[in-house]
């Protein structure tokens, strides 16, 4: 059966490489590098499955990064923990576990374990104990060494809010500024890979591509029906311009409810995820905006760009929005 969370996006880091490190207990056999693998079909993914020993891991990761040269890394978990120290290249950790040997311990993974996926050398079982965890509190003590104001633009931290195993937010943020929250528990799924992981590596892929997408604004008021809810379609639109385009959702600003103005990025972010994050704009002056669509429920007189009015035709919902933008094909 397909996979309705899945697609193929040739564009995205296509020709480049990207490198995926494991987290604690995985391989390089885990779902995730199957994902990439898909999703980023013209991109060579790079995965080895880690040693169990921390400095054996780091050694070889950084063998690896001399080798290859990656364009792009991705870690997770503990992997996210090793990816941070990978200097000197474009990295997105996720749910990086950062105090790790303090997580093996109150989280019960002592002692006698198996791994989640096969190993290329076919071992399966691994014990922890306690000279192990020492290693691992050793190694996490190189976090954050490297950081400098080079290192803090390129490197980019995904956060499951239902994470009930890493609680690192707070620690990544003290060194890095773009941490961003995104529905998904600790292991990421399809649908936190879809809607949270592949809008960043595009972002990351348009950055270093120089690339200028034409840029979407879309009306706060027009993505809320009249109960405060997502509109139909809305949320589906917004991941479907995604694609294509640069996407801003537009909120007027009032500068004397600070309470209302959070309270509306608190819902935008919650109802599209981590996509919104730094791309919702606060103004009273919509025409004075820099773009090449305006999406609203009224008209906008002096706007630089074309103003699509849902509501009216042609654009009664946003399914016909949809076929509108689908028919433009990124222009």
């Amino acid at each position: 059966m397909e996979n309705k969370f899945f697609k193929e996006f040739p564009d995205i880091m296509a020709g480049k490489k990207v490198m995926y490190v494991h987290g604690f207990g995985s391989s390089a056999a885990t779902g995730t590098v199957s994902r990439l693998q898909r999703v980023l079909c013209n991109a060579t993914v790079i995965a080895e499955d880690m040693p169990l020993h921390p400095q054996e891991a780091l050694d070889l990761l950084r063998r690896l990064c001399e080798e290859e040269q990656p364009d792009l890394i991705i870690g997770t978990s503990m992997g996210g923990m090793y990816t941070e120290q990978l200097y000197g290249f474009d990295r997105i950790v996720i749910n990086p576990a950062f105090q790790i040997g303090e997580t093996m311990v109150e989280h019960g993974m002592m002692g006698a374990q198996e791994y989640f996926n096969p190993r290329k050398d076919g071992v399966q079982k691994f014990f922890v104990d306690n000279n192990l965890v020492k290693e691992y509190k050793q190694i996490t003590k190189g976090c954050f060494s490297g950081v400098n104001e080079e290192e803090r633009r390129r490197v980019w931290g995904l956060f499951g809010d239902a994470d009930t195993l890493v609680h690192t937010f707070d620690l990544f943020r003290q060194h890095y500024p773009t941490a961003i929250r995104y529905h998904g528990e600790h292991r990421v799924d399809e649908r936190s890979y879809m809607h949270a992981v592949l809008p960043v590596i595009r972002w990351i892929d348009d950055r270093q591509e120089g690339r200028q997408r034409p840029i979407v604004f879309i009306g706060a008021d027009s993505v809320k029906d009249r109960l405060g809810h997502p509109a139909s379609s809305s949320q589906k639109a917004f991941r479907r311009l995604l694609e294509s385009y640069q996407v801003y959702i537009v909120a007027p600003a009032d500068s004397n409810s600070k309470g209302e103005i959070d309270e509306t990025m608190a819902w935008m972010l919650d109802t599209f995820d981590a996509p919104a994050y730094n791309h919702l704009i606060f103004t009273n002056e919509r025409h004075l905006l820099m773009g090449d669509y305006l999406i609203d429920t009224t008209p906008c007189d002096g706007f630089f760009g074309t103003v699509v009015t849902l509501g009216t035709d042609p654009f009664k919902t946003w399914e016909e929005i949809i076929t509108f933008f689908d028919r433009l094909g990124g222009q």
